[in-house]
């Protein structure tokens, strides 16, 4: 086991991965000699080179259309995104280029690569630049999505993403980065697509993913000294979306929560409260529940910022109000 933090296991993974395979190059804003805005990058010019790390002009539409370009043609791209708000000016290359390359060619060939990005809420940075946008990736076919939360599936999430023969969203939550815990990189990672079970109860079910699976287990152990005993499921990933492990839960416990950082209406959230309601009808004793981000921008203000998106205090309250 070793101790690391989530910014040093993507470290790894993106040096481990470049080692053993030559055609991944990184491109993006400050990725070289900078080493990332958020230090993922840092010191890995000094072991590839700058013809590996390729730092860029600050336009996000051209990363992404070199990075779709040069995986149509034998290299393997991971692609920076410095704040996921900046993937509106992506979608054009990323929606209509990436996401369709397989199909339009009638599979003769695909889009390999890597789209790193962070969001998420935090550091006070304002609406500009601390959205959660996965519904926006998850909307549309072609594009996988993996979002970890912890630092183990940081790693081997996204070795395993660089290991795929199309396009993979990456996005790591910007609140994480410092997070630090034991993790034994030479340990069988779970199957790509498969989430993990974190907790075991027979009270509730919580379904969630990246930072707000912190918040789920702690609202899970506050909820135990009451009695209440809840399950959380990390999802790890929303595309492909392992919707038999939530189904298996949820049928077993009968009542469900959906949390997410995300906006509340049309969310990651609700696709899930809906598919939970349609596929698990006759197991549900009441309504699925949505926790998720207000309807509003996020503002600079960290009381305000804190309270426009959920909290293990607000998941909790919000079980038991479900359970009363």
């Amino acid at each position: 086991m070793t101790s690391t933090t989530y910014r040093d296991a993507l470290r790894k993974a993106l040096d481990d991965a470049m080692t053993e395979d030559s055609t991944i190059v990184v491109i993006g804003e400050e990725v070289g000699r900078y080493g990332g805005a958020y230090g993922v990058t840092k010191d890995l010019i000094k072991t590839h080179g700058p013809e590996r790390l390729i730092d860029t002009p600050i336009s996000e539409p051209a990363i992404i259309g070199a990075a779709v370009g040069a995986a149509m043609t034998g290299l393997r791209p991971v692609a920076e995104l410095m704040y996921i708000d900046f993937l509106g000016m992506t979608m054009d290359q990323l929606a209509n280029q990436a996401a369709k390359i397989r199909y339009m060619f009638g599979g003769q060939i695909g889009v390999p690569m890597v789209l790193r990005t962070q969001g998420g809420t935090g550091r006070s940075a304002g609406a500009q630049h601390s959205q959660s946008l996965e519904a926006w990736v998850m909307h549309t076919p072609g594009l996988r999505l993996a979002m970890p939360a912890t630092a183990a599936d940081a790693y081997h999430l996204l070795r395993q993403s660089l290991t795929k023969p199309d396009p993979v969203v990456f996005i790591e939550h910007k609140a994480l980065y410092t997070r630090k815990e034991d993790v034994d990189f030479d340990a069988d990672p779970l199957p790509w697509g498969k989430a993990a079970v974190r907790r075991k109860g027979d009270d509730l079910v919580i379904v969630t993913y990246s930072r707000q699976v912190f918040y789920a287990l702690e609202a899970a152990e506050a909820l135990s000294k009451k009695g209440i005993e809840a399950t959380v499921i990390d999802l790890r990933t929303l595309n492909p979306l392992d919707f038999d492990t939530v189904r298996e839960h949820v049928e077993r416990v009968g009542k469900a929560m959906v949390v997410s950082e995300g906006v509340m209406t049309s969310g990651v959230a609700a696709e899930l409260a809906a598919r939970i309601s349609e596929e698990c009808f006759d197991f549900l004793e009441q309504p699925v529940v949505r926790v998720a981000g207000e309807d509003v921008p996020i503002s600079v203000s960290q009381e305000l910022e804190a309270g426009s998106v959920p909290s293990a205090r607000s998941i909790a309250e919000v079980a038991e109000r479900m359970l009363a």
